[in-house]
């Protein structure tokens, strides 16, 4: 018999997966899509915790049809105002004229952006609560994590946390809701390339909301993001683990090389500094070719080990223009204490190591070795020098084992 999943009994999952969207924020890949959940409180007030995207919301006010029966909606807490979250809060309205919105001074000024909506509105501040029947809402700003509105809401009776985009993985919900349900494995490279993507620049943030919860612990069952599983028990500490690791910018003993290659030269001394790197035993070194991977899976990599190393030829006297990109996303999300390594190419003018250099100034990252350039096709003693700085590379790593 079809049911509407259930977080606990009267706290319903009315959230849905998109499958076809190739591109989140048309930029970053949906390989196994991505879920956009909303839930629903039915106690003696009925309460909608945030909504969906607008493309789905005719599958969203379906369940909820099925759940009320016409029974209406008194309040919309809205703890996130992305347009994936909120896209569908102009329908809600005009289906439910009388619900009353929840949110924070920030959110109305989006809420008024998007939608014109002025009127009906409740605003909360930190630790305000609402009483909704044997059930309590309190909120908690949680300001840019990872746009400046956020907040989450903790329902006291269910010890349930509506946290928001935090603790968000990539990935659509394949039947299972909760994590103790399910193979949680294929969502853990999910949730660190969605962190790396969305939420990287605002680790500081992250840790600020982490220590208000450690300053003024609650008791949690279930953790509800607006993207992926339920968290329970079963996991949770796991994803708080990993979203507290990225936030700090703490990385894994390994090396992320990052190259472009035009005509495969520079590939060689790509693959003859990992193959240094790994002879002196370091087990986790990645290579990205900048022309096959895209680049959430590098930013994911750059997030998840110690020293990169990036290589790119010279073009049109400057930069092959993927190694540009690449740094200026890795740039905007400020991510710290990395090593760095460089090696370039050119046929008659070097340029890339030149330019590379500067653009990675303001990373303010620990420089290992010299960068290795290299004319045209490379010769013993270039790749002598390029299997050297591998080996410079690992041995830093290795020193920091002490």
């Amino acid at each position: 018999m079809f049911e509407i999943p259930q977080i606990t009994e009267g706290i319903y999952y009315v959230g849905v997966n998109d499958r076809a969207k190739a591109k989140f924020e048309n930029v970053w890949p949906l390989y196994k899509g991505v879920s956009y959940n909303s839930y629903l409180i039915v106690d003696e007030k009925v309460v909608l915790i945030d909504t969906v995207d607008v493309c789905y919301s005719d599958i969203f006010f379906y369940k909820i049809d099925l759940i009320l029966k016409g029974r209406p909606i008194d309040y919309l807490v809205v703890d996130h105002m992305e347009p994936d979250h909120s896209g569908s809060i102009g329908l809600l309205k005009q289906k439910y004229p009388d619900i009353k919105i929840i949110g924070n001074k920030k959110t109305f000024n989006m809420l008024n952006g998007y939608h014109g909506i002025t009127e009906n509105l409740v605003e909360v501040e930190e630790g305000m609560s609402i009483k909704i029947g044997k059930r309590e809402l309190s909120f908690i700003m949680a300001p840019m994590v990872h746009w400046p509105e956020v907040m989450f809401t903790y329902e006291q009776h269910d010890k349930v946390l509506f946290s928001a985009d935090a603790f968000g993985t990539f990935g659509a919900l394949d039947g299972h809701i909760l994590d103790k349900d399910m193979d949680i494995d294929k969502y853990w490279y999910e949730m660190e390339r969605y962190y790396a993507c969305i939420v990287g620049k605002f680790g500081p943030f992250v840790q600020k909301v982490f220590k208000k919860l450690q300053d003024n612990p609650i008791e949690i069952d279930y953790v509800c993001s607006t993207h992926g599983p339920v968290w329970t028990k079963a996991h949770f500490s796991e994803a708080m683990a990993v979203y507290d690791r990225l936030s700090k910018y703490e990385a894994y003993e390994g090396a992320c090389i990052i190259f472009g290659s035009m005509y495969g030269h520079t590939e060689i001394l790509a693959d003859t500094i990992a193959q240094a790197i790994a002879k002196k035993g370091i087990k986790n070194v990645v290579v990205h070719s900048l022309t096959s991977s895209d680049p959430s899976d590098i930013l994911r990599d750059v997030f998840r080990y110690k020293a990169i190393v990036l290589g790119a030829p010279t073009y049109c006297n400057n930069l092959f223009s993927p190694m540009e990109h690449i740094i200026h996303l890795i740039e905007l999300r400020e991510v710290k204490n990395r090593y760095l390594s460089l090696f370039g190419s050119c046929t008659w003018a070097i340029q890339s190591i030149k330019k590379m250099t500067a653009l990675t100034e303001k990373l303010a990252w620990e420089k290992i070795g010299e960068p290795v350039e290299m004319k045209m096709a490379p010769t013993p003693e270039v790749l002598n020098k390029a299997a050297e700085l591998g080996e410079q590379i690992a041995q830093k790593l290795i020193e920091d084992r002490k």
